[in-house]
């Protein structure tokens, strides 16, 4: 069977001020693809339509991995001081790409910023600054202070219903945590399927059956020895993947 060809969004990256940027992403994810059975595809952030549904045309799955945070202007509001870095390329190839998505069906991970952008692109809001917005005592960024991508900062629940909950077989998981942004409206046909111990949502999924889920922890770093049954999300996401493919060719 050929693989599903999973396309991953890209960060751009700055090393030196005289270097052109760089666009690419961590090898994590690529990992995750490849052990899941998938075939994993950069896409990177391009300011042209045309290759952009050229690229998007030839992959079978869409897979939005972490980064920096995205324009309030796309979700109806003003930055506020302690907005972080955004990448305006990154959000002008990543909202069509999740809109063609789920217009047509094809699947669709979130992961992090990835998560944010689902809610985004389908019409839901974020809070800005999660220290500044909201009254919590959690750090949602612990794992990014201690350096350690697999720290386990805290927990996250699962509705009971949600097919995170059937796919990861528990109530409840602990999970590393590295953001600082998160979902405050839910978008219209999406539902929140997971929260943290101080009620932010950290898990989103479709309305629809559609497989379009968001996660707010990173999963791709921890599906490989730290918490493996991660390695299931991956697994059902390339699957519905070849489903697509398969569905689409006849």
């Amino acid at each position: 069977m050929n693989r599903a060809c999973i396309g991953i969004t890209c960060g751009t990256f700055y090393d030196h001020d005289w270097c052109p940027p760089s666009i690419g992403h961590r090898k994590t994810y690529i990992d995750a693809v490849v052990a899941a059975g998938g075939a994993p595809f950069l896409l990177p952030s391009i300011d042209d339509d045309a290759a952009l549904r050229a690229l998007y045309e030839r992959i079978d799955g869409v897979l939005l991995a972490g980064g920096g945070d995205i324009e309030p202007r796309h979700y109806g509001e003003q930055p506020l001081p302690a907005l972080g870095v955004v990448d305006v390329l990154r959000d002008r190839t990543e909202l069509p790409l999740v809109r063609w998505a789920a217009a047509d069906g094809k699947p669709v991970l979130g992961i992090c910023r990835g998560a944010q952008m689902v809610n985004v692109a389908l019409g839901g809001t974020l809070y800005q600054d999660i220290p500044s917005q909201l009254e919590t005592k959690l750090n949602h960024s612990d794992s990014y202070a201690r350096q350690d991508w697999t720290y386990l900062a805290h927990t996250l629940r699962l509705a009971p219903d949600s097919r995170l909950h059937r796919m990861l077989g528990s109530d409840e998981l602990s999970i590393n945590s590295l953001h600082h942004q998160s979902i405050k409206t839910v978008a219209p046909g999406l539902m929140a399927v997971g929260w943290a111990p101080d009620g932010v949502i950290e898990a989103i999924e479709s309305a629809n059956g559609h497989f379009l889920i968001g996660v707010q922890c990173h999963p791709e770093a921890l599906q490989s020895t730290t918490d493996p049954r991660w390695q299931t999300l991956f697994r059902r996401f390339v699957e519905a993947c070849v489903r697509f493919r398969d569905r689409t060719a006849e």
